[in-house]
C-alpha cells in the first residue's frame, strides 16, 4: 500500500528506518545493510528524500589511531557523511503517523486480538497513532481484560513494529469516575485527536 503512495519500496523502508529512530544518524551503508537493500539504490532514494527535506546529511568527524608511538598514539582526523531524519521538516508529525497508521493497517492481527478480547469495552488509539509526540499515551482500552494478555499483544506489535507504544488500560467503572470527575488525562483523549476501534462503552 505505502509502495504505492510513495513509489519505492526502498523509500518506504527508509521511511521507517528514519521515522522509527529520529534522533539516530546512519551512513550509507549502514542503510543498506539494516534494510536489506542495494547500495545503488539507497543512494537514489536518499537524494530524493534530501531534495525533499525530509532527511538531511550531517558530517560526523571521527579520530582513528594509525600507530603506535612511545608516548602519544598518531591520530587520523576523518569524516563521514551521515543521514538522519529532520524533525523539523514540516510534514514529519503526519508522515511519521501515516506510517504507523499504514503498518497498523497491514498488521491487522493486532486489532483482531484486541477485538477478540471479547470483555473490550472502548479501544482508542492516540498519540503516535495519529501524529501527537509526546501524548501521555497511545492507546486505551477499556473494560475488564487481561492485563497480562494485553501487554503480550502489545509487545509483540511493538516487535513487529520497530517503535514502542505507551497504552492505557482501565475498568468501566474507572472509566466512568474519570468522566464523573471530568479527569484531565481522560478528558484529552476523547476531546482529542484520535482513531476509535472499538466503542461499546455506551451500551452499558
Amino acid at each position: 500500500m505505502l509502495e504505492q503512495l510513495f513509489g519505492s519500496t526502498t523509500r518506504v523502508k527508509l521511511l521507517r528506518l528514519f521515522l522509527n529512530n529520529p534522533s539516530q544518524p546512519f551512513y550509507l551503508r549502514e542503510l543498506a545493510r539494516k534494510i536489506k537493500t542495494q547500495l545503488n539504490s539507497i543512494r537514489r532514494e536518499i537524494d530524493n528524500l534530501e531534495k525533499i527535506g525530509i532527511v538531511k546529511s550531517v558530517q560526523l568527524a571521527a579520530s582513528t589511531p594509525t600507530a603506535k608511538v612511545k608516548h602519544q598514539p598518531k591520530i587520523k582526523k576523518s569524516s563521514k557523511k551521515y543521514f538522519l531524519v529532520d524533525s523539523d521538516f514540516i510534514l514529519f508529525p503526519e508522515l511519521k503517523a501515516l506510517l504507523l497508521k499504514a503498518q497498523l493497517l497491514l498488521e491487522r492481527s493486532f486489532v483482531s486480538k484486541i477485538e477478540k478480547m471479547s470483555a473490550v469495552k472502548l479501544f482508542i488509539l492516540t498519540g503516535a497513532f495519529v501524529g501527537i509526540e509526546g501524548f501521555a499515551t497511545d492507546m486505551l482500552v477499556v473494560g475488564m481484560v487481561n492485563r497480562k494478555k494485553l501487554a503480550g499483544i502489545v509487545k509483540d506489535f511493538e516487535k513487529e513494529l520497530n517503535h514502542s507504544i505507551n497504552y492505557t488500560s482501565m475498568t468501566v467503572s474507572e472509566f466512568r469516575y474519570r468522566q464523573d470527575i471530568t479527569d484531565r488525562f481522560l478528558y484529552d483523549i476523547l476531546e482529542g485527536r484520535k482513531i476509535i476501534i472499538i466503542d461499546k462503552i455506551s451500551d452499558d
